[in-house]
């Protein structure tokens, strides 16, 4: 599959890590500071076009493009199994229950990325998916971190209890903060959808569910933001010293 990939931090990331993956590339004109990445594509025979602004836009369905459109192969992803199997240290994955805003997906795979997720996992439907926007919004993060989709989520939530992997849901209403919760690897952190929270039968098979303390007026936090505060305080626990690969 191709995608048209743009902003300059995960364009950067793709010229970094997947440069052979790259079909084609569109420059803004007069872009003196795309110079490094025009003379690194050059290098690599990748073909490249210089287009006028209104044509970035277009390409880039109207995003904050930073004068730079790439045409990218997309590779496969690999499969829940194969990350699990790869990986040298106990597991720390991210569940997201159908986060639709690609704003929010994007923040997470960013935040799960910089606190050493080994992967996020996501259903197939009622989600958002990783478009350009998403991985515009992750900063070179959706390129670090693989994003699965699993076509049932409960079932995939009782595989991975058969792994040995804790499975920790956030919920509002849960009276045991997640500041006072055993939270080390092997371990899986599910946070729920934008105003919903996480579904019935999600919470039913977490194995055991934690909220974060709110002190002020305001009831819950943007998804992306609870991420974040659960994701580090995982990191916090562990110091860092059972994570990453």
């Amino acid at each position: 599959m191709n995608q048209k990939i743009f902003g300059l931090h995960a364009v950067k990331q793709i010229f970094n890590t997947d440069i052979s993956s790259i079909l084609e590339i569109w420059v803004q004109q007069n872009s003196k500071s795309l110079q490094d990445l025009i003379t690194d594509a050059q290098q690599h025979d990748i073909p490249i076009q210089t287009v006028a602004k209104k044509s970035l836009d277009k390409l880039s369905e109207n995003g904050h493009h930073q004068g730079i459109v790439i045409n990218y192969k997309v590779p496969p992803t690999p499969s829940l199994e194969q990350v699990l199997k790869s990986l040298k240290v106990p597991p720390f994955l991210l569940i997201l229950d159908e986060i639709q805003d690609p704003h929010n997906l994007g923040a997470c795979l960013r935040t799960a990325d910089a606190a050493g997720v080994h992967a996020v996992i996501i259903p197939k439907n009622k989600a958002c998916k990783l478009t350009p926007t998403v991985r515009k919004i992750a900063s070179g993060a959706a390129e670090n971190i693989p994003l699965i989709e699993v076509t049932n989520l409960v079932r995939t939530l009782n595989w991975l209890q058969k792994q040995g992997i804790w499975i920790i849901g956030t919920d509002d209403y849960s009276k045991t903060s997640i500041f006072e919760s055993k939270l080390t690897a092997p371990l899986a952190i599910v946070m729920g959808a934008e105003g919903e929270g996480l579904r019935r039968l999600t919470k039913e098979n977490c194995d055991s569910l934690v909220s974060i303390p709110m002190l002020g007026k305001i009831e819950s936090l943007n998804v992306s933001v609870a991420t974040g505060i659960c994701l580090y305080e995982v990191v916090r626990q562990t110091k860092g010293n059972t994570l990453g690969t």
